[in-house]
Parts: structure tokens; sequence; C-alpha cells
């Protein structure tokens, strides 16, 4: 038996694995469970995890051969390690937050698919010999096993960190947008070609003075989009919590409907390129304002908005529909 016969064996059980994480659903355990405890558990078996992948990595780095019989031992220690991920990750219930749920069974299946690599890139590699590839999917697996300590702790921090990654993509829209404007051409024009539209760099690439009206309140929209993110981010920080099924529920829905937003935006920011179709436009622009207005809607009924915090939600609403309303009497000869 070739020595690493036993890996290809690893590498279909840990397939079989990874797709049980992606779509299994949580065990509701019987004991009452413990966040803490949870978490203790959690950074143990990443921890042991990475040490698998070492001593692995290590036994096919050089002479002399590992054995079969080693071999055999070494897969058998890493499927135990990724079980015990596996097994710790759905302790985690859907009541704690499906934020948070997400964030960790997304950590779990980076460290089971590095774990995959791995044993690949050795299965491919000529024996007795250490490659970039083998060293690559080893530090591969290391940084996945480290990102358990930076996973937020709860439902209310989980909420905090998807807000600020969609605020990022915002803002990034935002600012080549703006960018565009100044220049005041397609920034792709670079492209030379696209199997669908045929070349872009000759067709029209200017916008004319009607667009560049209608382009004052698409970027209305746009900026009211990064301030309602940064205030719900703000709150959500400030006055969320997730001690009650009741919060967590909340904060779930909000990040459910925040996530709309950064694609929403980039769908409107597309459509505003020449050569623009105000049409588009508006359509794009009416699926952003119907967005935001059910983000400020699920903030004012939550618990993250305290009666001190209505104001800027009131304001925002009504930049929201003054843009639209901007942006519908522009187009109205489109209809």
């Amino acid at each position: 038996m070739e020595a690493r016969e036993p890996l290809r064996d690893l590498r279909g059980a840990l397939r079989a694995v990874l797709a049980r994480v992606r779509e299994g659903e949580p065990g509701e355990g019987r004991e009452p469970f413990e966040l803490p405890r949870f978490w203790d558990a959690l950074g143990q078996t990443f921890k042991v995890t990475s040490q698998e992948a070492t001593k692995l990595s290590l036994a096919f780095s050089g002479p002399p051969l590992t054995s079969a019989e080693d071999c055999r031992k070494l897969s058998e220690d890493i499927q135990n390690a990724i079980l015990a991920v596996a097994t710790v990750y759905y302790w985690l219930p859907k009541g704690q937050g499906t934020t948070l749920r997400k964030m960790v069974r997304d950590a779990t299946t980076e460290v089971v698919e590095g774990m995959i690599q791995l044993a690949e890139t050795i299965l491919s590699a000529p024996l007795e010999s250490l490659s970039q590839e083998q060293l690559i999917s080893t530090g591969g697996v290391w940084e996945a096993c480290e990102q358990v300590s930076n996973l937020p702790r709860d439902n209310q921090a989980a909420v905090a960190s998807a807000l600020a990654a969609c605020l990022g993509v915002v803002k990034d829209a935002l600012e080549e947008m703006e960018h565009a404007l100044m220049e005041g051409q397609d920034p792709y024009s670079d492209i030379m070609e696209d199997e669908e539209l045929g070349f872009r760099g000759n067709r029209d690439t200017y916008w004319s003075e009607a667009d560049r009206k209608l382009l004052s309140s698409c970027m209305g929209l746009m900026k009211a989009s990064k301030a309602c993110l940064k205030k719900v981010l703000g709150v959500v920080k400030a006055y969320g919590k997730a001690d009650s099924p009741e919060q967590i529920a909340q904060l779930d829905d909000l990040a459910d409907i925040a996530n709309e937003i950064s694609p929403s935006v980039d769908e409107l920011a597309l459509s505003m390129y020449p050569p623009m179709n105000q049409l588009a436009v508006r359509l794009n622009a009416a699926k952003l304002a119907s967005v935001l207005k059910k983000v400020l809607e699920i903030t004012k009924t939550s618990h993250v908005c305290p009666p001190s915090e209505e104001g800027w939600v009131q304001f925002l609403t009504g930049a929201v529909d003054h843009n639209m309303n901007k942006i519908k009497n522009f187009t109205q000869g489109q209809l």
C-alpha cells in the first residue's frame, strides 16, 4: 500500500464533513447552552486541528519516508480533530442568532477546506519533498484556525461586524462613483470588450446634462445609504443587546435587510455609468430606496432605537424620499 493512501480516504471523509457543516441544522442540545463554554471548546478544537496540520505537514516534509501505518494514524487524528470542530459548531443553537451562527459556520468550513487542501497538496506532490504549495496550505490551516479568536462572541457583536462590512463596501462604491464623476468618464472604458455589450470603447462614454441632473439625486441616495449604515451601526454598538430571544431576533432582522444595501448600491452605481438608461436607473434607485426605508423602519421599531435616536431615522427617511422624488421627476418622460 502506498504510504499516502490513507490521505485519500481522509480527503473523502473531510469532504463529507464539509457538506454536512454547510447544509446541517444545529442540534438543540438537552443541556442548557452556555456561550462561554462553547467558545472555550471551539477554541480548543481549532487549536488541536492546527497542531494536527503541523504534524501531517512535517511527516511529509522530507526523508525518512512516512510509513502507511504512520500516515493512517495521522489521518485518523486529523479526522477526529475535524469531527470535534464540527461537533462543537453544532452545539451553537439558532436561538443564539443566525448572524453569529453564519460567522461561526464560515470559520468552521474554512478550517475543513484548509485541511482538505493540505491533504490534496501532499497527495499531488512528489514523495519526500516539501513544496511551496505544501507550506502555503499548512499556513492556510493555521490562519483559518487562528480566526476563532477574532470571531464575534455574541449576536450583537456579530451584527455590528456584518454592518461594518456592508458600510465598507458602500463607502468604496460611493468613492468610486465620486471619482468617476470628477473624471467625467466611464471607468470601464479600459475594458477591451464585453461579450454581451460588444465594445464599450466605441459607445457613448460621457454623461449628458440631463444625465448629470439625475446623477446628483442618485448620489444623494448613495450618500443616504452610507449615512444609514453608519447610524445603524452606531446604535447597534451603543444599545444592541443579545440577552433575550426577542433582542437576538431583532438584530438578525436588521442584519438581513442591511445586507441588501450594498448589492442595491452596486446595481444602482453600475446603471449610472454612460451610456445611461434612465429608466434602469430609476428602477434601481427605487429598489435601493425601498431597502433603505425598510432598514430605517426595522431600526425604529427595535430595541436599538430609544426615543432619543428617532430624530435621525426620521431625517434619513425624509432624505431618501426627497432624492427618490427628484429621480422620479427627472425620469417621468421615460415611462
